[in-house]
């Protein structure tokens, strides 16, 4: 029989309940790819599925134990196998692609980047720009992906415009600074002290240092608010808006229960009777996103920042660390 290593988990809890294990190799059906994992990246969705919080998440992800006891979205490797339905990917090619698809499929029995094998669709990988290592193009799709359609499919981004980032320095937000630098926007990013020169040295125009300043009470207004921390009220949000302008709601504070559903409920009732739009971003899987984003890898045009890479076996520490809040850029896993 062929066994691989995964991470896997058979209860919420803390990174405490994540384990290493040889488990089956999957097995490759007339449509899978199947991928030699190379390099994985670590995503706040996995630590949300890992304790299985909020809570109402669990109405879908399994009451109470999780229906799929694996990890992992983003992943970079080399195709190893082929069904006999396949015909854009061969034996050798370096991809890069996400397991992360929302609706049903994201909770149901399935293979996980926190392996040394999984099996994809066509649909969910690309092939690898030459210029990255397995672990840039491991750390891009979900959080790229949340930034790209955020900001050209919500936010309707043109060049000139001027773009608040609230959260500059994160796996999402180092993203958001430099496509939106791409599109040609006029970009203002808030950090902390410690990440300012990161935040500068990807492009960002003017940099707000939120221990020293609040970005609520200042003057400028922004065409299109992107706010991947939630810490400030909508009513505060909405005032730092232009005419016309939208509020991106990426991230907000969670909790055990209901957090951050009623920001997200707050900001959908309150684009009704305001004339600023307050939308909630929600990534979505599909093969046209992933060319645009390879492209905008290839073109450099957007870099992926590591702060720190871990192995298989530190999964847990892995989480844990992402957890704290602090990471600049992504977390990664090389397989």
């Amino acid at each position: 029989m062929n066994l691989m290593k995964a991470i896997v988990y058979s209860e919420y809890g803390s990174p405490d309940v994540l384990e290493l294990q040889e488990i089956d190799k999957p097995a490759v059906k007339d449509d899978d790819v199947l991928i030699r994992v190379r390099a994985a990246s670590v995503n706040p969705l996995d630590w949300h599925f890992m304790r299985g919080e909020p809570y109402f998440m669990r109405a879908k992800s399994g009451l109470r134990r999780p229906g799929n006891q694996r990890l992992g979205a983003d992943y970079a490797g080399e195709v190893e196998a082929i069904g006999k339905n396949v015909t854009q990917f061969h034996p050798g090619d370096e991809v890069f692609g996400t397991q992360y698809h929302p609706g049903n499929e994201l909770f149901a029995p399935g293979d996980r980047a926190f392996a040394e094998y999984l099996c994809a669709s066509e649909d969910a990988l690309v092939t690898k720009p030459a210029n990255l290592t397995f672990e840039q193009a491991a750390a891009a799709p979900v959080a790229a992906l949340t930034a790209l359609q955020g900001l050209c499919d919500r936010g309707q981004i043109q060049p000139g415009q001027k773009v608040l980032i609230n959260g500059a320095s994160g796996g999402v937000g180092t993203f958001a600074v430099q496509i939106a630098k791409s599109f040609g926007a006029e970009v203002t990013a808030v950090c902390s002290t410690r990440n300012v020169d990161l935040v500068r040295s990807i492009g960002a125009d003017r940099v707000i240092d939120y221990t020293q300043e609040d970005f609520t009470s200042g003057e400028q207004r922004y065409d299109l608010l992107f706010d991947t921390v939630g810490n400030h009220s909508l009513s505060e949000c909405r005032g730092l808006l232009a005419s016309g302008g939208t509020y991106l709601l990426v991230g907000a504070r969670t909790g055990r229960w209901l957090l951050p559903l009623p920001r997200i409920l707050a900001a959908a009732m309150l684009s009704r009777f305001v004339s600023n739009k307050m939308v909630l971003v929600e990534v979505k899987r599909n093969k046209e996103d992933l060319l645009v984003l390879k492209e905008l890898l290839e073109t450099e045009k957007v870099t992926p920042i590591i702060d720190r890479t871990y192995t298989l076996s530190e999964v847990p520490e892995a989480i844990r660390y992402l957890e704290e809040g602090h990471a600049q850029g992504k977390v990664v896993i090389t397989v």
